[in-house]
């Protein structure tokens, strides 16, 4: 067979895994990126402990993508979590399942791993051209902007993993859509995901930036969850909003308005909080029925007085019922540039089932790029992984057959 040039340009998790499978095929395999390293963002989120995966039932775990369940299966079922834990074991990173069912190296760092990955790739003859930002398609094949000037490259097939529009510092920026949109495809618009929200906070509530809420339960139309987030001067976030914010962003977007209600006591029933408000003398302070009729002090004491200020008027069993269900009204969700990833992308309707771009043969697209989102737990990174070599395997293919 004779080798044929295949461009990656993209050199995240989704790029790096689609030049894993094409390094095998025999053909010349190059990885570009804007970037003076390859996978910033995949080492951000090793500095947190690189949530890997996910240890839940497959079947579950497929289930976590939304509308793109369905167009992410195949994919998914060809690399599944436990597939990724094998993958990074063979490059000498072991992994455990904390507490959470999330999956984790070891070592909880992403550097090891990355350091290995990009290793084992040079071995297998995967060429690597950082600083080289791709600025649009030309008749010979690809334009890029490096650091000697302007510079085109021809190839046989080209895979794309540029990411979304989150952490733009780190080289998702979505300055490729407009150069897509000019070849006519169609580009659902970036959202935020997994993202923090704006909350009309008094300057007085503000001194509790920074402060935690925890064992809280949160409802929205997402449903109804444990956990803990987290006060900011703007609003809120953390693990708990994220598990909410797809919900609570499109309920803003189509209605103007969505609130989020918080159980502060969630260990204890509404008829119990009724019970053990009454019991308080009408002499003790608000704070102090709170804390010993409650359970609850500190931040949780000041987000009910903040946004219910006649709460100390409150019987009983008006205050219980209001610990119980806390409406927390939010503004709009925080900029996609803070958000953890983004929602939006290339349509899948866009792509065929080897994710080769209907109007662009021999163009492929994997990762971010694509309109789908996910939640945090691992199941983020899993679908890069999964989408990059699916793709990659559609390339080989198409290749195959010219």
């Amino acid at each position: 067979m004779k080798q044929k040039t295949i461009a990656i340009i993209g050199g995240g998790p989704a790029g790096l895994s689609a030049a894993e499978v094409l390094s095998a095929t025999g053909h010349a395999v190059s990885v570009y990126d804007a970037m003076p390293t390859f996978a910033r963002k995949f080492l951000l989120a090793g500095k947190s402990g690189l949530n890997i995966t996910h240890s839940e039932d497959f079947g579950r775990f497929a289930t976590r993508f939304g509308d793109a369940n369905a167009s992410l299966r195949t994919a998914l079922d060809a690399f599944t979590p436990a597939d990724i834990r094998a993958w990074a074991a063979g490059l000498g990173t072991e992994t455990f399942v904390g507490s959470s069912g999330r999956v984790f190296p070891n070592a909880m760092k992403a550097s090891p791993l990355l350091r290995a990955w990009l290793a084992r790739l040079e071995s297998a003859g995967v060429s690597f051209f950082p600083r080289h930002r791709w600025v649009g398609f030309t008749d010979e094949g690809h334009a890029f902007e490096t650091p000697d000037g302007r510079k085109v490259i021809s190839c046989a097939a080209t895979q794309f993993a540029l990411g979304g529009a989150s952490y733009p510092r780190l080289g998702s920026d979505a300055a490729w859509v407009p150069l897509f949109v000019g070849r006519g495809i169609t580009i659902a618009p970036f959202q935020p995901a997994n993202c923090g929200f704006d909350v009309a906070w008094s300057d007085l509530f503000r001194r509790f930036a920074g402060q935690p809420l925890k064992s809280v339960t949160a409802t929205s139309r997402a449903g109804t969850f444990p956990g803990e987030f987290v006060i900011t001067r703007h609003g809120i976030e953390g693990s708990l909003i994220y598990a909410h914010s797809a919900a609570l962003r499109d309920d803003l977007r189509q209605h103007g308005q969505a609130t989020l209600s918080i159980d502060l006591a969630p260990g204890r029933t509404l008829e119990r909080l009724s019970r053990d408000l009454a019991r308080q003398g009408a002499k003790s302070s608000f704070s102090n029925r709170l804390r010993k009729g409650a359970g609850i002090d500190g931040a949780k004491v000041a987000l009910l007085r903040e946004l219910l200020p006649e709460a100390n008027r409150y019987d009983p069993q008006e205050l219980a019922a209001a610990i119980k269900a806390l409406p927390v009204p939010l503004l709009r969700p925080r900029p996609i540039a803070e958000a953890i990833s983004s929602a939006g992308g290339i349509t899948f309707a866009e792509i065929d089932e080897t994710y080769m771009l209907k109007r662009l043969p021999g163009v492929f697209v994997a990762g971010e790029m694509l309109d789908w989102e996910a939640p945090t737990g691992g199941y983020l990174l899993t679908a890069c992984f999964a989408t990059g070599r699916a793709a990659a395997k559609g390339l080989d293919a198409w290749l195959g057959r010219r």
